[in-house]
C-alpha cells in the first residue's frame, strides 16, 4: 500500500512545463485544424455532387445530339459545334431551348419551299464542274483530197483526274454507219492506240495516224477517241470519250479540236445468235454459240475469231470456256455448246458474258483484239431478260435468240 501511495504522489507531482496561456493556445490550434479538415471534406463532397449532375446533363445532351443527327442526316455534322457549345452552359433549360432553336432552323433549311433560284443555279454550276472534271483532249484532223487520206494527230490531254501513278493513253477508232436493221449499227474501219505517257496529268502524245478514206465516206464516218488510264495491277480505266463527225471536215484544211471528255458509250458492231437451255434438276445451264455477224472492213484470211463465255451467279464466277477458232468472215458459224454447273438455282440472278476476239492465225502468242461483247442478265429489263424468262419457261429445251454485239 505504501508503494501505491508513493506512485500516486509522484504522478500528482508531474506537471507540464507550459504556462496556462500556452496550453490554451495549443488547444485552440488543434480545434482550428479540425475545422479546416471539416471544411475541406464538405467542399470535396459538394464537388462530387456537381460532377454527378454534370455527367447526367452530358448524357442527356449526347442522347439528344444522337437523335438530332439521325434526323438531320448530312447536315448534322454542321450543327455539332453549336450543340457542343450549348452543352457547356450551366442551365439545362437554356440548353434545351437553344437545341430546339437549332432544330427549327434545320427544318426550315430542309423544307422544299425555302429552296431559292440562286441555290439551284449554284447546284447546276457544281454539276457542270463535275462533268468537266473528266478532262479535255486536244487533237487535229486533216483530209487530203488528192491522196484520199485522213490524217489524225493526237496532241495532248489536260485536266485528267489524278489516280495515283496511273499511265495515260488514247485509243482511236474510226467508225462508219452500216446498213442493217439494228438501230445505231456501226462498222469498225480502223483502230489505233497512242503511246503510253507515264505519271502525268497533262500528257503530250503527238502520235499521228493515217488511213485511206474515200470522200463519199466522210459523211457517214466518225472518229471516237477514248482516254484511259493504265494500271498493271488491275484493269484499265476509261476516263471519257470524244466523238467527232468527219462531215465537218473541209478538204485539205487542218482543223484542231479541244473538246471535253464525255461519258463513254458502246457502239453496236454486230450480232450473235445464242441459245440457252435450263437443266434445273442438275442445276446446270447449257449455252449454245451458233452464229456471229460482224461488220468489220478488214477481213483478212490470216485472222481467226474465237469466243469466250463467262458466267457468274450471285457474284460467284465460274471458270470461263473458249470456243475453237474460226476464220474471219461476215457470218461466222460456231455451233458449239458450253455446259456450266451452278452452285445456286438457275432462277437466281445470273450474268452470261459472250466476248468475241480476233487474233492472227500465223503469229503464235499474238495479242488478241476484242471485236464485241454481249451480256445476258436476268436482272435488267431488256431482250436479254426476255430470253432468260423464255429459258425458264421452256425447261430442258434450248431457246435461241439474236443479241447485239457492243464495242
Amino acid at each position: 500500500m505504501t508503494q501505491d501511495n508513493s506512485i500516486l504522489l509522484h504522478l500528482q507531482s508531474l506537471q507540464l512545463p507550459f504556462s496556462n496561456p500556452w496550453k490554451y493556445g495549443i488547444l485552440s490550434f488543434a480545434i482550428l485544424l479540425v475545422l479546416v479538415a471539416l471544411i475541406i471534406l464538405t467542399r470535396q463532397m459538394c464537388q462530387c455532387q456537381k460532377l454527378r449532375k454534370l455527367g447526367r446533363k452530358k448524357k442527356y445532351l449526347s442522347e439528344a445530339w444522337k437523335d438530332t443527327k439521325v434526323e438531320n442526316g448530312i447536315l448534322g455534322k454542321k450543327l455539332r459545334p453549336a450543340l457542343l457549345g450549348i452543352a457547356k452552359q450551366s442551365c439545362p433549360d437554356v440548353k434545351i431551348q437553344k437545341l430546339q432553336e437549332q432544330l427549327d432552323k434545320l427544318g426550315t433549311c430542309l423544307s422544299p419551299s425555302s429552296t431559292s433560284s440562286e441555290n439551284l443555279e449554284s447546284v447546276g454550276s457544281n454539276t457542270g464542274f463535275l462533268d468537266s472534271s473528266r478532262g479535255r483532249l486536244r487533237f487535229s484532223l486533216l483530209y487530203h483530197k488528192e491522196q484520199l487520206e485522213l490524217l489524225l494527230t493526237v496532241l495532248e490531254a489536260t485536266g485528267l483526274p489524278s489516280r495515283g501513278s496511273a499511265d495515260s493513253a488514247v485509243r482511236v477508232r474510226l467508225l462508219r454507219q452500216g446498213s442493217s436493221h439494228i438501230a445505231g449499227f456501226q462498222c469498225l474501219i480502223h483502230e489505233w492506240q497512242t503511246q503510253v505517257v507515264k505519271n502525268c496529268r497533262k500528257p503530250a502524245f503527238g502520235d499521228q495516224f493515217i488511213c485511206s478514206l474515200k470522200e463519199a465516206e466522210l459523211e457517214k464516218s466518225a472518229v471516237k477517241l477514248e482516254v484511259k488510264h493504265f494500271d498493271k495491277y488491275s484493269r484499265h480505266t476509261v476516263l471519257g470519250e470524244v466523238r467527232v463527225s468527219l462531215s465537218k471536215l473541209k478538204a485539205s484544211q487542218s482543223m484542231e479540236f479541244y473538246e471535253e471528255l464525255q461519258k463513254t458509250t458502246k457502239d453496236v458492231v454486230g450480232e450473235v445468235l445464242v441459245s440457252l437451255k435450263c437443266l434445273p434438276i442438275s442445276q446446270r445451264i447449257e449455252i449454245g454459240l451458233l452464229k456471229v455477224k460482224t461488220a468489220s472492213v478488214c477481213r483478212s484470211p490470216d485472222k481467226n475469231v474465237y469466243a469466250r463465255i463467262d458466267i457468274s451467279c450471285n457474284r460467284h464466277k465460274q471458270k470461263h470456256q473458249k470456243s475453237s477458232p474460226r476464220a474471219r468472215a461476215a457470218v461466222i458459224i460456231f455451233n458449239e455448246t458450253f455446259l456450266f454447273h451452278l452452285t445456286e438455282p438457275v432462277a437466281k440472278d445470273c450474268t452470261i458474258l459472250v466476248s468475241i476476239y480476233e487474233m492472227s492465225s500465223r503469229v503464235r502468242g499474238s495479242c488478241r483484239q476484242l471485236i464485241g461483247q454481249t451480256a445476258l442478265e436476268k436482272r435488267s429489263p431488256s431482250k436479254a431478260n426476255d430470253h432468260w424468262t423464255l429459258m425458264i419457261q421452256s425447261s430442258q429445251q434450248p431457246v435461241a435468240k439474236w443479241h447485239p454485239l457492243l464495242l
